[in-house]
């Protein structure tokens, strides 16, 4: 099949909406989902690529994804532009960068699918740097692996794309969210999945987090709910960036909302959102940043119900704006549980299973933090025993 997919990679079709293009996308699904099961890759369901860009706004430049897959965070951008009736391929240049060799061709095909044309190269990102992404890019959205271990940190001394340092645990986390951040123009907006247990982690990982803070660029947190994945249930948390923010009444704010109570429930073991769901939680953002809000698919009733002037305000539960000083106040946290705080719902009526998440994220905060504590410990028994 993929010998196949690399015969038709290279074609201009213009395909979408006919019968083999719902066949392909559905095809395309199903591959990604089952190529990405190892190794911390979890094909990016639908609805958290749509909310990603919705809450981006990726309207014209050049896109960048250094785990890019087959593709699907581009098609959403020039969905997205096609919803405000612009053609995305005057307005959209996009890069990618994909580690496994035979999904490029259907990263490939996937943008000839939907009338784009892209640079997808094949590389390992956290040794390569093809594109010369340092500063080069107007929006980065990715989902990239989670809780990588045993990347060779040797190679990466002097890369510029790790300003704030290599993080010493045996986690590539940190290294992604550099890499997202060192990619963007002085502009630039990035919006990327990732787990959990990266906005509470600490040591290294946790004196990177406050110099990202300190930059400015941190502006939004949305924490999602568990079983939004195809093959994995952990809950996730989707970070924003936005380098433009300086100068603004945004400047020394970042804006936490928590989603988990926000999904519609498909199955027993699966959960996405209805899509004035997603406009709802892209709408408190474009409260937030004084933008007009978007009500075409049904949000008005969420917004009406939750903002009744019309304006931005802290919802207990939902969304609260955290100053920079609160956030150090919190140890640079930035799990938006910390921040948003408990709907106010009486006792029996609490979602056992929100409970439950919020002690496993505690737990796997515990857990890293046990990890670094016995990194201490076997360094300094070492050094006695060398002694």
């Amino acid at each position: 099949m993929i010998e196949l997919l690399r015969l038709f990679a290279p074609l201009p079709m213009q395909l979408e909406g006919d019968a083999f293009g719902f066949i392909y996308e559905d095809f395309l699904s199903n591959f990604a989902a089952q190529e990405g099961k190892g190794g911390g890759e979890y094909f990016t369901p639908y609805s958290i690529v749509r909310l990603i860009v919705e809450i981006l706004e990726p309207f014209a430049g050049r896109v960048f994804d250094p785990a890019c897959g087959s593709g699907g965070m581009f098609v959403q951008c020039a969905k997205f532009i096609e919803r405000h009736h612009e053609s995305a391929t005057r307005k959209l240049s996009v890069f990618g960068t994909e580690k496994t060799e035979d999904t490029v061709p259907l990263a490939k095909m996937n943008l000839a699918l939907h009338g784009l044309s892209g640079d997808i190269r094949q590389a390992n990102s956290y040794y390569e740097d093809p594109h010369k992404a340092v500063g080069a890019f107007d929006y980065v959205m990715a989902n990239p692996p989670f809780n990588v271990d045993k990347v060779k940190k040797g190679q990466l001394a002097g890369d510029k794309r790790f300003m704030f340092g290599i993080p010493k645990s045996d986690n590539a986390n940190y290294l992604w969210i550099q890499e997202f951040y060192a990619a963007l123009g002085k502009k630039g907006r990035a919006g990327f999945v990732m787990a959990n247990s990266a906005g509470d982690a600490g040591h290294s990982e946790k004196e990177i987090r406050k110099q990202i803070i300190e930059s400015g660029a941190v502006d939004v947190m949305v924490a999602i709910s568990s079983n939004f994945f195809y093959t994995v249930t952990l809950p996730v948390t989707l970070w924003f960036l936005d380098k433009a923010k300086g100068g603004t009444p945004r400047e020394d704010t970042v804006l936490f909302v928590d989603a988990r109570h926000t999904y519609r429930q498909i199955d027993r073991a699966h959960r996405d959102f209805m899509p004035e769901q997603i406009e709802f939680l892209a709408n408190i953002v474009r409260l937030y940043r004084g933008e007009d809000v978007d009500t075409v698919a049904g949000s008005d009733v969420l917004l009406k119900e939750n903002f009744p002037d019309g304006k931005y305000v802290d919802v207990a539960g939902l969304c609260r704006i955290a100053t920079r000083s609160e956030i150090e106040d919190q140890g640079w946290s930035l799990n938006p549980g910390r921040y948003t705080g408990s709907a106010a719902v009486a006792e029996d009526d609490e979602d056992f299973e929100v409970k439950l998440e919020e002690l496993y994220e505690e737990f796997t905060r515990l857990s890293d933090e046990a990890a670094g504590l016995q990194a201490v410990v076997d360094v300094a028994i070492q050094g006695v025993l060398d002694a």
